[in-house]
């Protein structure tokens, strides 16, 4: 017997509660502004309780904010074959590589045409000289064996060839 009350009083405590209610303020001032709180209203406001009932997403049966159309064959036809793009980067040097590729590049320490001068930096480090002609940056680097290595940018600040 004692065994069965046991098992009751943990069956109740490990069930989950019905859906609660919780109470909020809500708070009316001289120009008819709402606000709810859970700490009370300012002296100069009115104060009603009110209780906030907040359901679990999915139960009950979904209800239609307006009932969907027909669509005639010239709106469904227009409707499949219509391409959109929606947040396509643009990185300023006309997007010749993807995202894969020059972080590819960056890893094995390769520059490619369209790279953009963070993207060098970001691979092979800050240059040990920059020049600059007719509006053309060249970033050129020296490694300990003595070897150099040139990147030539446009007017843009993109990648226009490597030696």
């Amino acid at each position: 017997m004692l065994v069965l009350h046991h098992a009751t009083i943990c069956a109740i405590l490990l069930c989950p509660p019905p859906l609660l209610a919780s109470t909020v303020f809500r708070c009316e001032d001289a120009n008819g502004h709402i606000t709810f709180t859970l700490q009370g209203c300012p002296a100069e406001q009115a104060q009603y309780m009110q209780d906030a009932y907040n359901p679990t997403p999915g139960n009950g049966s979904p209800t239609l904010l307006a009932k969907p159309g027909k669509l005639t064959r010239d709106q469904a036809s227009a409707k499949t074959s219509r391409l959109v793009v929606v947040g396509e980067t643009q990185d300023g040097c006309g997007n010749l590589i993807t995202g894969s590729e020059r972080r590819t590049a960056m890893i094995k320490q390769q520059i490619r045409s369209g790279m953009s001068r963070n993207d060098v930096e970001s691979s092979l480090g800050t240059p040990d000289k920059i020049s600059s002609q007719n509006g053309q940056a060249r970033y050129h680097y020296r490694d300990q064996q003595g070897n150099s290595r040139q990147v030539s940018f446009d007017q843009a600040g993109c990648v226009k060839s490597k030696r």
